[in-house]
């Protein structure tokens, strides 16, 4: 199959859904489909498909750009990278929905090795008895104090 815009062989193949629930197919060579894909949305397509104000809000967003690598967010629509730390500021209010229906949270959590709980758990236990040792020795109970230091130092041999 050939481009739509010159003679060159069609490699890709885009089929746009229209505001009236028709498909637009376009069959584009590698040249044609990477100005197709860097181009916003023509004017008449977004103006038809939701209105004059939010074409306004698309142009403004697609000019707006990160201050540190001047990438724009039309660039990362297209390309799917962002071009530095920065760009998570400054395209936050766009990024935190994708963010949230790509992982399903904004934050990322990683993992934890399979031995942690359990050495987070005796840490903790350690902790706890630490403290209530030192409550013990300055409200001057001794017996409880010896047997918390003695707690300690078993949990400390495990």
């Amino acid at each position: 199959m050939k481009c739509q815009q010159c003679s060159k062989q069609a490699i890709l193949h885009i089929t746009e859904v229209m505001p009236d629930d028709s498909f637009e197919e376009l069959h584009l060579c590698d040249d044609c489909a990477t100005k197709y894909l860097a181009e916003p949305k023509s004017p008449a397509k977004i103006a038809d498909a939701s209105g004059l104000d939010e074409h306004e809000e698309a142009l403004a967003l697609n000019e707006r750009q990160c201050e540190h690598c001047g990438i724009k967010f039309v660039e990362f629509r297209n390309t799917g990278r962002l071009g530095c730390p920065h760009d998570y500021g400054e395209f936050h209010t766009e990024l935190t929905p994708l963010l949230e229906s790509i992982h399903g949270a904004t934050t990322h959590t990683g993992k934890s090795p399979r031995r942690l709980p359990q050495t987070k758990h005796r840490q903790q236990e350690l902790v706890q008895l630490r403290k209530r040792l030192q409550d013990a020795v300055s409200d001057e109970d001794y017996e409880e104090a010896a047997r918390l230091r003695d707690q300690i130092r078993e949990r400390e041999q495990d």
